[in-house]
């Protein structure tokens, strides 16, 4: 009997509630139709971000400091150059927790090989394909790698070579470094 009775409410209440918010001039759109407007990475995400780069990642011991492949530490692998990349939010997302196997980019993701979730394969493939994987300097977790992709997007992939506002902008002041740039 309480089954007849919810499903009798249930069914009034789907022929009287768009009635209900029609009169009351709420327009509700099928989450299907809903618009969502993507906003941008906030300035504390982009700063996150920036601190991921120079610090815990140390990206830019390969990258460089801008992005653009010139490396501060001679001992460090060559990095790509990160201004000029063709890889999306996808490819940089699967380069940071996966790595290059062979080609000196370590996986921060500290599981990276131990199930398969990278290229579907382990540890023991990356040995028996002779690959070498370096180890990051840190691991970085899910949120971390968001954060640090969000920030490659916002100020680095595809922002053309460094110049003196750009580098002002990345150090935060007028540098010694940023006296390179014209």
């Amino acid at each position: 009997m309480g089954n007849a009775l919810t499903s009798c409410r249930v069914s009034t209440l789907g022929r009287w509630l768009p009635r209900m918010v029609a009169a009351m001039g709420i327009v509700v759109l099928p989450v299907s139709a809903r618009v969502s407007v993507a906003q941008g990475p906030s300035a504390e995400d982009l700063a996150d971000g920036l601190r991921l780069f120079r610090q815990k990642g140390d990206c830019q011991a390969c990258h460089g400091w801008a992005g653009d492949g010139r490396k501060m530490d001679t001992q460090m692998p060559d990095g790509a150059n990160l201004r000029t990349t063709r890889l999306g939010r996808s490819g940089l997302v699967l380069a940071i927790k996966c790595g290059r196997p062979g080609r000196g980019m370590p996986a921060y993701d500290r599981l990276a090989y131990s199930d398969g979730r990278c290229f579907d394969m382990k540890q023991a493939d990356l040995a028996r394909q002779g690959l070498q994987l370096p180890d990051p300097p840190s691991t970085l977790q899910p949120r971390e790698i968001d954060l640090l992709v969000d920030f490659l997007l916002a100020r680095i992939v595809g922002q053309g070579p460094m110049d003196r506002a750009k580098c002002i902008e990345f150090w935060g002041s007028d540098v010694e470094v940023c006296s390179e740039f014209k």
